[in-house]
């Protein structure tokens, strides 16, 4: 369900604030040092998650100053629902994956399914190693098939969206991170 104008501006106005602008701007910069300090050596394949990284991506990737490769991937379990079903491979990494370091850069760490299923798939496709970097992980208080190798900030166990992370399709472009201010469940992501 797309928002219309005028629902997308309530959403917003009804949301509360999570992480503003200057946190995210220094968490990005905290990841590169973190991600360069592991990987600058290496060439890694870094891997967007589409749509929801985009965003993420293409504000950490100018601040890792070392050779990398390029690829995307789009892999779903939420369509345009808000709740996770069946793993959905719309997009498969294009690149050879083979004795490659990759590096899968995602905008939210939920439940971990999706990205389990990333990582599973990679190195199965015969990749050296495998790492993760997510701008957030969700606080579920609940087991998670993997564990992101770089976390930028978390959020509470509330629907979250900006900085790439979407509601019903709007507000990806805002450069902070805002809430619900009930849960209305998880996030369209990993």
């Amino acid at each position: 369900m797309l928002l219309s104008h005028q629902q997308a501006l309530q959403i917003l106005d009804n949301a509360e604030l999570i992480h503003s602008e200057q946190i995210v701007a220094q968490t990005l910069q905290r990841l590169a040092a973190d991600i360069t300090a592991e990987l600058s050596q290496q060439q890694p394949l870094v891997l967007c998650l589409m749509g929801g990284a985009v965003v993420f991506a293409g504000q950490l990737l100018p601040l890792l100053k070392f050779p990398l490769d390029f690829d995307f991937v789009h892999v779903t379990r939420y369509g345009d629902a808000l709740h996770g079903g069946e793993i959905q491979w719309r997009v498969k990494p294009r690149e050879n994956l083979k004795d490659r370091v990759v590096l899968a850069v995602d905008d939210i760490l939920d439940e971990g399914v999706t990205l389990a299923a990333l990582r599973d798939y990679v190195l199965e496709k015969g990749a050296k190693a495998f790492y993760s970097a997510v701008l957030v992980e969700k606080e579920t208080g609940k087991p998670k098939p993997i564990a992101a190798d770089f976390v930028g900030i978390s959020v509470p166990d509330r629907y979250v969206f900006g900085f790439g992370m979407d509601i019903h399709g709007a507000w990806r472009n805002l450069p902070a991170i805002y809430a619900l201010k009930d849960s209305i469940g998880n996030n369209k992501e990993c």
